[in-house]
């Protein structure tokens, strides 16, 4: 069984016990997380597609904890006239664990 929802603006395929890792979430390391956003839902080869989202789906998850992702250095330069600018970012992420799907 899978499923296929809308977790912080990315549309992803999930099934059961499945670790994910998303942009961040408000929520604390240790929360039950539902998404009700569900595309479709598949249970053995019988789909039920949404349009666009199916009503009475839901997918919970578990945080498991939050990180950060690898650092992206960002540069500009402008030549002969003196200009460097340097700037990095690191985007946050939250790493969930799928714990069940109902349709």
């Amino acid at each position: 069984m899978y499923a296929i929802v809308t977790i912080a603006g990315q549309q992803m395929k999930v099934t059961e016990n499945q670790s994910v890792i998303v942009h961040r979430l408000d929520a604390k390391e240790g929360d039950k997380v539902e998404f009700n956003q569900v595309l479709l839902v598949d249970n053995g080869g019988k789909a039920k597609i949404g349009t666009p989202v199916l009503s009475g789906a839901t997918v919970s998850a578990t945080v498991l904890n939050h990180l950060k992702g690898d650092k992206v250095i960002v540069f500009k330069k402008k030549r002969r006239k003196g200009y460097q600018k340097s700037n990095g970012h690191r985007q946050q992420f939250t790493k969930i664990q799928i714990s069940g799907i109902s349709a």
